[in-house]
Protein backbone atom coordinates (compact mmCIF):
# COMPACT_ATOMS: atom_id res chain seq x y z
CA UNK A 1 0.00 0.00 0.00
CA UNK A 2 1.15 3.14 -0.93
CA UNK A 3 1.76 5.69 1.86
CA UNK A 4 -0.28 8.41 2.92
CA UNK A 5 1.75 11.62 0.92
CA UNK A 6 1.42 9.11 -1.94
CA UNK A 7 -1.95 8.69 -1.68
CA UNK A 8 -2.59 12.38 -1.12
CA UNK A 9 -0.13 14.39 -3.16
CA UNK A 10 -2.46 15.00 -6.00
CA UNK A 11 -5.14 16.84 -4.54
CA UNK A 12 -3.39 18.09 -0.91
CA UNK A 13 -0.89 20.23 -0.29
CA UNK A 14 1.60 18.94 2.57
CA UNK A 15 2.43 21.07 5.40
CA UNK A 16 4.65 20.46 8.58
CA UNK A 17 4.36 21.15 12.04
CA UNK A 18 6.13 21.26 15.07
CA UNK A 19 5.59 20.05 18.46
CA UNK A 20 6.37 22.69 20.99
CA UNK A 21 7.18 22.11 24.45
CA UNK A 22 3.83 22.18 25.50
CA UNK A 23 2.73 18.85 22.93
CA UNK A 24 1.08 21.73 20.77
CA UNK A 25 1.58 21.74 17.22
CA UNK A 26 2.90 24.86 15.89
CA UNK A 27 3.08 26.07 12.07
CA UNK A 28 4.00 28.91 10.10
CA UNK A 29 1.64 30.71 7.84
CA UNK A 30 0.76 34.42 6.17
CA UNK A 31 -2.00 36.40 6.75
CA UNK A 32 -2.03 39.74 4.24
CA UNK A 33 1.54 38.46 3.31
CA UNK A 34 3.15 38.79 6.49
CA UNK A 35 4.57 35.63 8.59
CA UNK A 36 3.23 34.63 11.66
CA UNK A 37 3.50 31.44 14.41
CA UNK A 38 0.32 29.84 15.53
CA UNK A 39 -0.70 26.98 16.92
CA UNK A 40 -2.81 24.52 14.75
CA UNK A 41 -5.81 23.62 17.34
CA UNK A 42 -8.47 21.63 16.18
CA UNK A 43 -10.53 22.43 19.06
CA UNK A 44 -10.66 25.61 18.60
CA UNK A 45 -14.14 26.55 16.18
CA UNK A 46 -12.46 29.56 14.45
CA UNK A 47 -8.93 31.14 13.68
CA UNK A 48 -7.84 34.29 15.89
CA UNK A 49 -5.04 36.43 16.63
CA UNK A 50 -4.15 38.21 19.23
CA UNK A 51 -4.89 42.44 19.48
CA UNK A 52 -1.28 43.10 19.62
CA UNK A 53 -0.57 41.68 16.02
CA UNK A 54 -3.60 43.71 14.67
CA UNK A 55 -0.84 46.10 13.17
CA UNK A 56 1.35 43.30 12.24
CA UNK A 57 -1.27 41.58 10.06
CA UNK A 58 -2.12 45.21 8.82
CA UNK A 59 -5.75 44.03 9.91
CA UNK A 60 -8.86 46.15 9.45
CA UNK A 61 -11.10 45.46 12.28
CA UNK A 62 -14.43 46.49 13.30
CA UNK A 63 -16.94 46.01 16.87
CA UNK A 64 -18.11 42.51 17.47
CA UNK A 65 -20.42 41.05 19.60
CA UNK A 66 -19.23 37.51 19.32
CA UNK A 67 -17.63 36.69 22.89
CA UNK A 68 -14.57 34.49 23.27
CA UNK A 69 -14.38 31.54 25.22
CA UNK A 70 -11.67 28.88 25.97
CA UNK A 71 -9.01 26.92 27.98
CA UNK A 72 -8.34 30.19 30.10
CA UNK A 73 -10.93 32.56 29.30
CA UNK A 74 -14.48 32.98 28.67
CA UNK A 75 -16.45 36.06 27.89
CA UNK A 76 -14.08 38.04 26.04
CA UNK A 77 -14.53 40.72 24.20
CA UNK A 78 -13.76 40.50 20.63
CA UNK A 79 -12.78 42.24 16.97
CA UNK A 80 -13.48 40.87 13.78
CA UNK A 81 -11.52 41.36 10.71
CA UNK A 82 -12.64 40.49 7.47
CA UNK A 83 -11.02 39.77 3.91
CA UNK A 84 -7.66 38.58 4.56
CA UNK A 85 -5.41 36.77 2.53
CA UNK A 86 -4.04 33.45 4.57
CA UNK A 87 -1.16 31.51 3.17
CA UNK A 88 -0.52 27.95 4.64
CA UNK A 89 2.38 26.18 2.51
CA UNK A 90 0.84 26.52 -0.73
CA UNK A 91 -3.02 26.62 0.65
CA UNK A 92 -4.78 29.88 0.18
CA UNK A 93 -7.56 31.28 1.55
CA UNK A 94 -8.82 34.46 -0.40
CA UNK A 95 -11.42 36.72 1.97
CA UNK A 96 -10.64 35.47 5.18
CA UNK A 97 -12.33 36.20 8.79
CA UNK A 98 -10.25 36.47 11.94
CA UNK A 99 -11.07 37.03 15.60
CA UNK A 100 -9.14 39.23 17.28
CA UNK A 101 -9.04 39.15 20.83
CA UNK A 102 -6.64 38.99 24.39
CA UNK A 103 -4.69 36.39 23.90
CA UNK A 104 -2.13 37.48 26.90
CA UNK A 105 -3.43 34.21 28.78
CA UNK A 106 -2.58 31.75 25.54
CA UNK A 107 1.20 33.10 25.65
CA UNK A 108 1.59 33.60 29.43
CA UNK A 109 1.31 29.81 29.75
CA UNK A 110 3.51 29.15 26.73
CA UNK A 111 6.17 31.41 28.06
CA UNK A 112 5.77 29.68 31.35
CA UNK A 113 6.19 26.54 29.92
CA UNK A 114 9.74 28.31 28.42
CA UNK A 115 7.78 27.84 24.79
CA UNK A 116 7.52 30.78 22.59
CA UNK A 117 4.59 32.80 22.12
CA UNK A 118 2.53 32.95 18.98
CA UNK A 119 0.48 35.31 16.94
CA UNK A 120 -2.44 33.10 16.66
CA UNK A 121 -4.70 30.26 16.25
CA UNK A 122 -5.60 28.69 13.16
CA UNK A 123 -8.26 26.40 14.39
CA UNK A 124 -11.58 24.37 12.55
CA UNK A 125 -13.02 26.83 10.08
CA UNK A 126 -9.42 26.56 8.24
CA UNK A 127 -9.75 22.76 8.96
CA UNK A 128 -12.64 21.91 7.63
CA UNK A 129 -12.20 24.06 4.48
CA UNK A 130 -9.38 22.92 3.23
CA UNK A 131 -10.27 19.24 4.31
CA UNK A 132 -7.40 18.77 6.76
CA UNK A 133 -5.68 15.22 7.22
CA UNK A 134 -3.43 15.54 10.18
CA UNK A 135 -0.39 12.83 10.24
CA UNK A 136 1.08 13.29 13.82
CA UNK A 137 3.33 10.20 13.22
CA UNK A 138 5.37 12.05 10.59
CA UNK A 139 4.79 16.12 11.87
CA UNK A 140 2.68 16.81 8.74
CA UNK A 141 -0.70 17.81 7.88
CA UNK A 142 -2.64 18.08 4.16
CA UNK A 143 -4.92 20.84 3.21
CA UNK A 144 -6.79 20.41 -0.24
CA UNK A 145 -5.50 22.55 -2.94
CA UNK A 146 -8.08 25.19 -3.84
Amino acid sequence: MKNLHQLLDNGYTKIKFKLSKTQHLLIEAKINNVVGNFILDTGASTSCVGFESIDYFKLETSHSKTKASGAGGTNMDTLISKKNILKIGKFKFQKFDLVVFNMSHVNEALIQHKAKPVHGIIGADVLLEGKAIIDYYNGCFYLKKI
